[in-house]
Formats: structure tokens, sequence, C-alpha cells
């Protein structure tokens, strides 16, 4: 894969972590090219330990690791990647995060709370990386976090090319944002999708994780296809009963996309339940037989992060991707 190289050329080099090497050999696919050959172990005792094959001095590297539970032990991996490149004299390190790291802790929301989406942030450019990648960031104000650029992924156009087809003349689709916070990415689905947008307004007690509590729909639902959109899907808590109040006022059926498959605790079970017709998630997380469910859609997300790498490498334009949006 090294082969010699002449001053002035650039070489490609991709590194995955353990967390979701499906994924990122199905990035070097697309890519044309391999996986750094890499040794990776965890020690009796926890500690964590990488090696590269082969020489990466000079190379573009790009470090692809998917925060999945345990997710501490993957961000720490992935902050060792980064160490033994900038050791080993790589020319660029790009942290490749389809599904960033505590991004839902990006603000204070009360007194004495971290804000650990920073912290992370400043993690990664303390190991060494030099920019970083993400998929449909929680908040994108987490952008600002890092001292360097960032290029913000939307999955949008791969979760809108398949409801195109599969929703496109259905007259009766209506996009429903979950909570006032996906209003904005919501009314990007109404507009590409020419549907009506609903509103589910909640309420969530800030002293118990993961409960909500569903109160009013802004909106008409009443005998609609309704296709829910959110960011990401944890315990599937916020999900379930947002379908349920929607099938209460009348919805045909209801749909769920979402781009992060968290799928924490009883995620599987709620997202199994009646009131949901289908739900359609990306592969920005690993997804193992025991978290999936017959109603289930995992949609491919490599193509477009290995044509995001591309761009990068070759000192292209991201933004491009997305029409202007990124």
């Amino acid at each position: 894969m090294s082969g010699i190289l002449h001053p002035g050329e650039k070489r490609l080099v991709l590194i995955s972590g353990r967390a979701h090497p499906q994924l990122a050999a199905e990035i070097a696919d697309e890519l044309g090219t391999e996986l750094l050959d890499t040794e990776s172990r965890t020690f009796a005792n926890g500690e964590i330990y990488a090696r590269f094959g082969e020489s990466v001095r000079g190379a573009d590297a790009f470090v692809i690791q998917s925060h999945t539970e345990p997710i501490n032990e993957w961000i720490m991996e992935q902050l060792i990647m980064v160490d033994a490149l900038k050791r080993a004299s790589a020319k660029r390190i790009t942290v490749v995060a389809p599904c960033y790291p505590y991004a839902r802790q990006d603000k204070k929301g009360r007194g004495r709370e971290p804000i650990s989406a920073r912290l992370v942030a400043d993690l990664f450019k303390t190991a060494g990386a030099d920019r970083i990648m993400s998929v449909d960031l929680h908040a994108s104000q987490i952008q600002g976090f890092f001292d360097g650029p960032v290029d913000h992924l939307f999955a949008m156009p791969v979760l809108m090319k398949y409801f195109k087809d599969k929703l496109g003349d259905d007259p009766n689709l209506t996009v429903v944002s979950p909570d006032m916070g996906r209003v904005r990415v919501a009314d990007r689905w109404s507009d590409e999708l020419g549907a009506p947008l609903a509103i589910i307004h909640k309420r969530r007690d800030p002293k118990v994780a993961n409960e909500v509590t569903v109160h009013d729909i802004v909106g008409h639902v009443e005998g609609r296809t309704c296709l829910m959109v959110d960011d990401l899907i944890d315990t599937g808590g916020t999900i379930l009963k947002a379908a349920q109040a929607l099938k209460e006022n009348g919805a045909k059926s209801v749909i769920v996309a979402a781009t992060h498959a968290v799928f924490s605790g009883p995620a599987t079970e709620r997202l199994s339940h009646e009131c949901i017709d289908e739900v359609v998630v990306t592969d920005t997380l690993p997804l193992p037989d025991d978290k999936r469910f017959p109603t289930l859609t995992v949609l491919p997300i490599a193509p477009l992060i290995a044509r995001a790498i591309h761009e990068v490498f070759e000192d292209g334009s991201v933004t491009s991707m997305f029409d202007g949006a990124a």
C-alpha cells in the first residue's frame, strides 16, 4: 500500500478502530483502497494499545471510529490512535466520528454541569487531530468547540432518497418534529418532500434521564402518513410516546427516520410497538442482530463518508455535497 512516494505526492491512509470495522471496510471499498494494518488490543487491566503495521510519515490519515457501547473505551482507542499517528509523523490527521460522542452534552442546562461535547473536542485536539468529520451533529454549535476544521456531514440525502422513492406520491404525507429542538431539521424535510409540518410539544424532567411526557400536537395529523424525523434514537422512549400520541390523534401510519441508531436498553422492544409502522436508520453505529427487528430498515452511510473523505483528501469542497448547506 505504501510504495515509493515522490516529493509532492499525497498518500491517503484509512485506519479503523474496533467499534465498527464493517463500516470502515465499506468506506475503504468505496474509495478503492484498503485499511491500514493495525495491531490493536486491550490488556488485562483495561489499557489499550495500538500500533500501525507500516510507515505513515507524511500521510493524510483518517481515523474511523463509531462511538457505540462501551463508548468511553472507543473514545480512548481513537485518541491513542491519533497520538500514535502524530508521533509517527503523519502530515494531517482527521478524526472520523460518524456519531460524535457526548454530543447531547453540548451546553449547561443547570448549574455545575459539564459541557462534555467540548471536552471531547479538546481531547481530540490535544491528541493531535487536525480536523474532525462527523454526521448529523446533535447541535451545530459543536463545530465551534474544535479549534480547527469540522466537516459536518448530513445523512438527509441518504434518507431522503429512500423516502422519495417510498412516499413521494403520498398526498397525505406529514413531516413531524418530535420536539421543538428538531423543528429546523423537520422544516427542511417538509420543504424537500412538499409535505406539511407538524410539531410535538414535549416536556422532559431534567432530573430524570430518558423520561418524556408528550403534550400537544401542533398541526394536522388525522388520516395522515406521519414521517417523524430525528438525529438519533437512544432508548426509544421519546419516539414511542410521540408515535402513540400521533396514533391517538388519528394518524394513519407512523414512520420514524433517524441517522444514529443508538438503541440502548429497551429501545428494540419499544420501536417494535404496533403503533410504529417502520423505523429507518443509517449504519453510522453497528447494529447487532439482537437490536434488529422486522420493521427496521438500515441504509448504508459509507458512500457519503467516503465521498467526504475524498473531497478532503483532494482539497475539494465538502459543502458542495449538500447544495451549500454544510
